[in-house]
């Protein structure tokens, strides 16, 4: 809680208010007025209901669904407080959207990833807080300060108060490109590791080709950052089944939850699906999915950002 001064303010676009209400309770602070709305034609309207003239503004807004609307919003809101002589803003993005483009795989590719960094500064923001970057490498793509926050410290939290560990416990990468993050979570259980070898033919289709590690009679934790349409998360944990793995459950940090992603995950082995509110589920609910809130990380790194102490001992 901040016990000093009053020229922090936390506002909210329309992506993740709930998450932004928490945020700013916690900080035993009231949520900024603001009114994001739309013209007639569809253009985005933003009024913003009281002066910021010197404050610390903190804007939560994560680019998720509706991606390029929730994105303008972020720039349009970024660029009013600028205009009204904000202190200093902090693009607070739980989930940073488009980070999955964030090399060329093939020629002529665009690299999105950088250009909504671009973006998001030219409108104005002098930082970036954000959780689980697709890619590491994307906080090199902003010229201003990235505080990069991970889910793995509440997502672990959450597997050792329920009993989780023991040698029979494998936590599993569903591909080659997250075995850091997958390894890195296994230490924080004191579990083995296993990697999923699969090939995408095409984008958001996955086919599995192989498993690495013993999982036979084990408990097995499929770690991700998000998760999309569910293909690959699903297709890992039948193949984990056939490999013998007495039972699969699966946790990320953002839910995206795109097409036909909730009834693939009703329908599959998967005892569990665990993830975080960076992206809220709205209507998209399941029995197997449970939701974790990360509104405190927020609150402590905005706290922490505000009084210009070191952000990293959130996730050590």
């Amino acid at each position: 809680m901040i016990t000093h001064g009053k020229n922090i303010v936390v506002f909210s676009g329309n992506s993740n208010p709930g998450m932004a209400a928490d945020i700013a309770r916690l900080l035993d602070r009231p949520l900024g007025e603001s009114k994001v709305g739309r013209f007639s034609d569809g253009e985005i309207s933003v009024n913003i209901g009281q002066t910021v003239r010197g404050m610390d503004v903190f804007l939560v807004q994560s680019t998720c669904t509706p991606v390029n609307e929730n994105l303008m919003e972020l720039l349009i809101m970024i660029d009013a407080f600028r205009r009204a002589s904000a202190g200093r803003i902090t693009a607070v993005i739980p989930y940073f959207g488009y980070a999955r483009q964030d090399r060329k795989t093939k020629p002529r590719d665009p690299i999105t990833a950088k250009l909504v960094a671009d973006l998001i500064t030219a409108a104005g923001a002098d930082r970036v807080l954000t959780m689980d970057l697709h890619a590491a490498q994307i906080q090199g793509f902003f010229d201003i300060p990235v505080d990069h926050l991970r889910g793995a410290p509440a997502l672990a939290a959450y597997y050792v108060e329920k009993g989780y560990a023991g040698e029979d416990l494998v936590v599993v990468s569903p591909d080659l490109g997250s075995v850091t993050r997958a390894r890195n979570f296994a230490n924080r259980l004191g579990a083995r590791l296993a990697i999923v070898d699969k090939r995408r033919p095409r984008p958001n289709v996955s086919e599995v080709m192989n498993i690495i590690g013993e999982v036979k009679g084990c408990r097995a934790i499929l770690v991700d950052d998000l998760l999309d349409t569910g293909g690959t998360l699903v297709k890992a944990a039948e193949a984990l089944m056939k490999m013998g793995a007495k039972e699969v459950s699966a946790c990320c940090t953002h839910g995206v939850l795109s097409g036909e992603a909730v009834s693939r995950i009703a329908a599959s082995p998967l005892r569990e699906l665990v993830i975080t509110d960076t992206v809220p589920l709205g209507d998209k609910h399941c029995d197997k999915i449970v939701v974790l809130s990360v509104a405190s990380v927020f609150s402590q790194a905005i706290e922490r950002i505000y009084n210009d102490l070191p952000v990293s001992t959130l996730y050590e």
